[in-house]
């Protein structure tokens, strides 16, 4: 049994290197600081000071990294999911907040502030776990957010967030999003989704993806982009003359969805790539 934090950080380095972990060395620091109740920084100095770890702390980090090593995502095993200012609750039925998506917020978080509006309107479309409605709600405090959400158990997670966010500006719903906020037609700023859009008969490369994000996050009918498309009809309703449109997506649907877009006569449609260079987001602006 490893007796300091050194010994068995270099333990579980090694057991989730071997199990096809890229991150192994801070996922290992994580599970120790999940423990033993200390950010990253401070179990790197204890390993450095190789300080003593009790024997019930070790057996708990010991089962928490047999877990990881069979992939289970680490913020299940943590319950928590840093996002961006946010430290969100998550587990088995939502979509675990990716940091790439962090970068797509912005794009609905700097619209917002640009908006003349003494009060601008954002929604977001299939929240999950509130990760990006949170973020415009705290980050742009005189908006109004909305966000609605129709999975009964990704909407569990995401009333535990709205609720220990607190956020007074932030309006959570249950639904469906092709009728959402019906009252709102023709007043919103900003709309930003993060929908479902790998094709049906793709398989996640991930085992994480794979084995537990819930399958009506990730997958967008035969060419992944059905809710894309309803998400622009939607949009078109909600937004008023001048609003953005915000859309997250895979790296090589940028295109189409710039062709769907354009088609249904959104203007000035545009791609952007995430700090990986991959194409990530599509924007798109309301026409009068």
């Amino acid at each position: 049994m490893p007796a300091s934090v050194d010994s068995l950080r270099d333990r579980l380095i090694d057991q989730l290197s071997l199990a096809g972990i890229s991150d192994a060395e801070v996922d290992a620091d994580l599970l120790i600081g999940h423990v033993l109740g200390q950010s990253r920084g401070q179990v790197q100095a204890a390993s450095i000071l190789r300080t003593p770890l009790a024997e019930s702390d070790c057996l708990a980090i010991l089962k928490l990294a047999d877990r990881r090593a069979l992939r289970e995502p680490l913020q299940h095993i943590t319950g928590r999911a840093p996002f961006r200012a946010l430290n969100l609750l998550v587990g088995p039925g939502v979509f675990v907040p990716r940091p790439e998506t962090e970068q797509v917020a912005q794009f609905a978080i700097d619209a917002l502030r640009s908006m003349p509006d003494p009060d601008p309107i954002a929604i977001d479309l299939g929240t999950g776990s509130g990760a990006i409605a949170l973020s415009m709600a705290t980050e742009v405090p005189h908006a109004r957010v909305y966000a609605v959400e129709n999975s009964p158990e990704a909407f569990e997670w995401t009333s535990r967030n709205f609720t220990e966010v607190g956020a007074t500006n932030a309006t959570l719903a249950f639904g469906d999003l092709a009728d959402a906020f019906t009252e709102l037609n023709g007043t919103v700023a900003v709309v930003i989704s993060n929908p479902p859009y790998i094709p049906a008969d793709a398989i996640p490369r991930d085992p994480e993806v794979r084995l537990f994000d819930p399958a009506h996050a990730l997958f967008g009918g035969a060419d992944g982009l059905d809710v894309v498309r309803q998400v622009s009809q939607t949009a078109l309703r909600l937004l008023r003359a001048g609003g953005v449109l915000v859309i997250e997506h895979g790296e090589l649907q940028g295109a189409d969805i710039r062709r769907i877009l354009t088609d249904d006569g959104w203007r000035a449609a545009a791609t952007h790539r995430d700090y990986t260079t991959r194409d990530r987001a599509t924007t798109a602006i309301r026409n009068a």
